[in-house]
């Protein structure tokens, strides 16, 4: 399969050709107006509510320039001469200077764009669309990524790569430039599609099984970001637990328990009812009565402890999981604040608990000697 330029008609083969020289001769100043973009991005988005992982940049080479502006359209008219699809480049082209911003997370290239966008002295936003949301609509898929056309206000590089481009004209320091935002699991799938796709050695090298391997890998990076994110969410759930200035000093009540339990051990919830008022009453006969405290109480690492000394027959619901567990942190006195009086007749409670403290008991004094 030809190339644009090669497969370009004589006529247009001039038009073309003076254009790829002129951008030859400019490429240089405008490698600096890569850089000085480039900069100004790092500069703005750090320290920033979101850190990229990366921010990037490229000047298009002369070659791609080259193919890109060979690029033609159908005639005007039926029958009519070919008509080129950027018959003036320098004017209609964004794409010349492109930055590349790469995100963990699907939420960060808002994030991203936004703060971009807010920077109004600095760039001049002239468009902005979601490129994968065509797909979404037509349920198809493709690589989301986010598509800023900035324009560049004053800027000193530029005025500089303009005195190159033509210095009959006064320099304004206004430059388009692209910049796409994306996460690095769409970066990388856009890299290798993009390789295999428009810069194969051989575009030949073809079969239609490469559409659907592309296509199904894209819904699986779509899963993958998913699951991503919803692991950051319940982190950030999670860590906020401990923040005494925040979700951490909030007082616990029936549901506030449940929230918190079902976030912190979902695979450990109630087969019945949803009552949960018997969890707020043993926690606050303990003065438990904070977030922080409940996360505090249910580590991982206690909860183990506590599971290989009882050595439970069934697998406790969170009713006797949370009963065993301040039993272990608190032991006779968790039997006196919450069992029935020694005198008391019958005391199944409390008998339970004298039995399952001995359990605990035994199982620490092995554990120790």
């Amino acid at each position: 399969m030809p190339s644009n330029w090669d497969s370009l008609d004589v006529s247009l083969r001039e038009s073309v050709q003076a254009n790829v020289e002129i951008y030859e001769r400019v490429r240089p100043a405008l490698k600096l107006v890569t850089r000085d973009v480039l900069l100004v991005l790092r500069r703005m988005l750090k320290d920033s509510e979101v850190t990229p992982l990366f921010v990037t940049g490229r000047t298009k080479t002369v070659e791609s320039f080259r193919e890109k502006i060979s690029r033609i359209e159908e005639p005007l008219e039926p029958g009519g001469p070919p008509v080129l699809k950027f018959p003036d480049p320098f004017r209609t082209l964004n794409d010349m200077v492109g930055v590349r911003v790469i995100t963990k997370l699907p939420a960060e290239n808002a994030l991203a764009a936004n703060i971009i966008k807010r920077e109004r002295q600095v760039f001049d936003c002239r468009g902005d669309r979601e490129k994968d949301i065509g797909s979404i609509e037509s349920g198809t898929y493709g690589y989301s990524s986010r598509h800023l056309i900035l324009r560049t206000i004053q800027n000193e590089t530029v005025k500089e790569y303009q005195q190159v481009f033509n210095p009959d004209l006064p320099p304004n320091g206004s430059y388009f430039f692209e910049c796409q935002i994306r996460t690095v699991f769409a970066h990388a799938w856009s890299e290798i599609e993009h390789d295999i796709r428009f810069k194969a050695e051989d575009p030949r090298a073809w079969t239609p099984h490469f559409d659907r391997q592309f296509t199904a890998t894209a819904a699986m990076l779509e899963t993958v970001e998913t699951a991503f994110a919803d692991l950051h969410e319940r982190y950030e759930e999670v860590r906020s637990y401990w923040d005494m200035d925040g979700e951490g000093a909030a007082q616990l009540t029936p549901n506030r328990i449940r929230d918190v339990w079902r976030t912190l051990l979902p695979h450990v919830d109630r087969k019945v009812d949803d009552d949960w008022g018997w969890a707020a009453e043993l926690m606050a006969a303990h003065g438990l009565n904070q977030t922080v405290q409940l996360a505090g109480l249910l580590s991982a690492q206690r909860i183990t402890e506590v599971r290989k000394a009882l050595d439970h027959r069934y697998s406790p619901g969170p009713d006797r999981l949370l009963d065993d567990l301040l039993l272990w942190q608190y032991g006779t006195k968790h039997i006196d604040l919450t069992a029935e009086a020694p005198d008391a007749v019958p005391h199944p409670r409390r008998d339970s608990l004298l039995r399952r403290l001995k359990q605990i008991e035994r199982y620490r004094h092995a554990k120790a000697t």
